[in-house]
């Protein structure tokens, strides 16, 4: 199979390394061509790093890199399956799946990556159905795929997208279209009100999260886990929930607004509401 991934960050990257660990050839696509080669040099160091601590074979990661290939933009047109996971705005998404559909063949499957927008809507105006399939970060290593069925979803193309979960190794569970899905309707609002309790002065960062670890036999507290994510990623959720729903349960704090605005955005900028070195 042919996989075309557009957008080539943490998840495209993973998306593309799954498929192609299961011997389909990823098309990795980024804002350019060297953009894209960029990443696909960045997957080859971290997969040559599992190979320096003895977690992969070096036969292994050279066949999954020969199967990860940075094309032109036209290159998909003959995919099996397009994802894309570009950043999480509804009319990105929609402007680059408009120029897909120009150019697929009918065949094509169009998946999503979003983490909480409707599919209905993203679909609307397209020749290609188009399903939602949200992988989990880091892709690797977490199971899941909720498959999002919108709208106009046939049946068959759910079917088909769970089945293909299974053969690249993940769990899929099956989802009707609801701002947030299954896990970030629930997880992002943890990470939000571990932010209000903060806030509020009821304990300190690390007691908060050892707390919830301790407490709850959670693996993380919701602070390391906004870190992990990225408070811009849990800020726009909250805020797609709550436009969505209007219920006040879904509205951001504003301690996240302010993080986000001064570029604290956890692990990936290097702080949070913990500092991280890379």
């Amino acid at each position: 199979m042919k996989v075309a991934v557009f957008g080539a960050g943490t998840m495209g990257s993973g998306i593309a390394q799954v498929f192609a660990a299961k011997g389909h050839t990823a098309l990795m696509y980024a804002s350019s061509t060297a953009s894209a080669q960029r990443h696909k040099d960045k997957l080859a160091a971290s997969l040559n790093k599992k190979v320096t601590k003895g977690k992969m074979t070096q036969e292994a990661a050279d066949d999954i890199m020969s199967r990860v290939l940075v094309e032109e933009f036209d290159a998909a047109a003959d995919a099996d399956l397009v994802i894309e996971c570009v950043a999480e705005n509804m009319a990105v998404k929609k402007e680059l799946l408009g120029k897909l559909d120009a150019i697929c063949k009918d065949e094509t499957i169009f998946a999503s990556n979003t983490s909480s927008l409707s599919i209905t809507e993203m679909g609307q105006g397209l020749k290609h159905h188009l399903i939602g399939m949200h992988f989990f970060n880091p892709v690797p290593a977490m199971k899941l795929v909720e498959v999002i069925a919108g709208g106009n979803t046939p049946a068959d193309l759910v079917d088909y997208i769970k089945n293909l979960s299974v053969e690249i190794g993940k769990t899929p569970v099956v989802v009707n279209e609801a701002p947030g899905f299954v896990v970030n309707k629930i997880l992002i609002p943890y990470c939000n009100e571990g932010v209000c309790v903060l806030q509020e002065g009821v304990a300190s960062a690390e007691d908060i999260d050892i707390a919830m670890q301790l407490g709850c036999n959670h693996p993380m507290g919701p602070l390391h886990l906004g870190d992990l994510i990225g408070w811009d990623v849990v800020l726009n959720i909250m805020d797609v929930l709550f436009n969505e729903t209007h219920d006040s349960k879904y509205r951001a704090n504003v301690l996240i607004r302010k993080m986000v605005r001064a570029g604290k955005l956890g692990i990936k900028s290097g702080e949070g509401f913990f500092k991280y070195t890379k």
